[in-house]
């Protein structure tokens, strides 16, 4: 899963001044009340700076909330499962036509302990986790426009996958984390969201936050 994950502030700077001087973003801060920060510990329904095509088909930056909604309850979807993106009603048409990439430093964890039945049934320590010699790292994200009090804006949510290696003892899933080269290919339309998943980084490195 994820629902933390953290953009350093000075690392990120240039692509989160874009973000905030967009008409969109001023729009989002005084129609909903959103701040624009973009920068720290990020959590769902905040506003972040997130890579998509523009008009053109080319990568751009664009405000984004973290979370669809969904009438079945009122807590912003922020993950979808990989295996069935393609298939789910809520997911498919983005899956195929609106994918997106958010960067960031890294991401938080909580340890979940299981019971002998191999059900969750506690939560442990919170671990910071990212590839391995790398101090930055792009999420792979699904979007799409919904309204929010009468205004047009777009929402993401991070794929996540099953964890690989050592990560299996702290959380079932991670999030689906793309190789730098391969990010025009996955906002791209026309791109193959499925070939480009498998190519996904998997070796991570990870520490207990305190």
């Amino acid at each position: 899963m994820c629902t933390r994950f953290y953009v350093e502030p000075a690392y990120y700077a240039p692509i989160i001044s874009r973000a905030q001087k967009l008409k969109l973003a001023d729009d989002m801060m005084r129609h909903l009340s959103k701040p624009l920060t973009m920068s720290g510990e990020m959590r769902p329904t905040d506003v972040v700076a997130v890579l998509a095509p523009n008009k053109e088909g080319n990568v751009s930056v664009f405000p984004m909330i973290w979370g669809f909604s969904h009438e079945a309850t009122d807590a912003p979807i922020v993950n979808c499962r990989l295996e069935t993106a393609s298939q789910k009603e809520m997911w498919k048409d983005s899956w195929f036509r609106r994918r997106c990439v958010i960067p960031c430093s890294w991401y938080f964890e909580w340890e979940h302990f299981r019971s002998p039945d191999g059900k969750r049934s506690k939560v442990g320590d919170k671990y910071l986790i990212q590839p391995k010699g790398a101090e930055s790292m792009l999420l792979a994200g699904l979007y799409r426009i919904e309204e929010r009090r009468g205004l047009q804006v777009p929402v993401f949510s991070v794929l996540t996958r099953n964890a690989v290696g050592d990560l299996r003892g702290i959380h079932d899933r991670m999030p689906l984390i793309l190789r730098r080269e391969d990010v025009d290919a996955w906002v791209r339309p026309d791109g193959n969201p499925r070939e480009i998943a498998e190519k996904g980084l998997t070796e991570m490195c990870f520490e207990k936050t305190g």
